[in-house]
């Protein structure tokens, strides 16, 4: 897969996360900055009105399409860990996997992206990261994996060999590990909109990051995510966009990155 510092990368958002009639997050602006959608399918956010909606605002925009199942917790927006066997959290990935398919032009759909606790789980977790990793496979095989850059995870879908992109996240802290620091944790969510854009420019153009101890470490990646519900996500959607191609960023689909990476190989 390309290397977040060749000049393209990726630019994606959790979206569709409103439920019923309370509207949350800034999707119709965010829209317009991003090239891949992670739609929440019902289990943490999101429902059928809402799920088509979303699909329909990513394709007027020509946005890739994305599906962003979660652990069944709607009251804890799906960022509580669920004690699941592999076994129901392949099955759970599938079902909503569908739900939103159903929605989708021609029923396909572009990646997949596991949402909150299912997502930090799979990074540390081999069992429930190989239970994803079949569920996505064997529902779609040309499905792109969306996976934290460096983890057990991204080795265990490669040995699979499935499509894969390695993510980054623009306003979320790592350790010196490479993985996520827990939200239960001070400065885990970075809020000041400069650090953000400079943190998103150092990973596209260097492949680097400042780990929350201070210490810069390689962290290549096809795909920075923003959190559609960060507070001021439209500005700052705007100025990394804006930053990225300033710099002589391709800012492109996780499709196309994809497609590129197989021409070359």
């Amino acid at each position: 897969m390309t290397n977040s510092a060749t000049g393209r990368i990726d630019f994606n958002a959790d979206i569709g996360e409103s439920f019923a009639g309370y509207e949350l997050g800034f999707d119709s602006e965010i829209v317009k900055y991003i090239t891949s959608a992670n739609i929440a399918t019902g289990f943490h956010a999101g429902d059928p009105d809402w799920m088509a909606r979303t699909v329909k605002l990513a394709v007027d925009n020509g946005v890739g399409i994305g599906a962003h199942p979660a652990y069944p917790d709607l009251a804890g927006f799906g960022r509580r860990n669920m004690d699941l066997t592999p076994s129901e959290v392949h099955n759970a990935v599938t079902y909503q996997m569908g739900a939103l398919a159903a929605f989708s032009p021609y029923r396909k759909l572009q990646h997949v992206k596991p949402h909150g606790a299912l997502y930090n789980t799979a990074v540390r977790d081999g069992a429930v990261a190989e239970a994803i990793v079949m569920a996505v496979k064997a529902f779609d095989l040309d499905l792109i994996h969306v996976v934290l850059a460096g983890s057990k995870w991204e080795s265990i879908a490669r040995s699979h060999g499935v499509r894969v992109i390695r993510e980054c996240y623009a306003d979320r802290a790592v350790t010196v590990e490479g993985t996520l620091v827990p939200r239960s944790q001070p400065g885990a969510v970075i809020h000041n909109p400069d650090e953000v854009v400079a943190r998103s420019l150092k990973l596209a153009t260097e492949g680097k990051v400042t780990a929350v101890d201070g210490t810069e470490i390689d962290f290549s990646a096809d795909s920075i995510c923003l959190h559609g519900d960060t507070a001021g996500a439209v500005e700052l959607a705007a100025a990394i966009r804006g930053s990225l191609e300033s710099a002589g960023v391709e800012i492109t689909s996780m499709s196309r990155l994809v497609a590129a990476a197989i021409g070359n190989a």
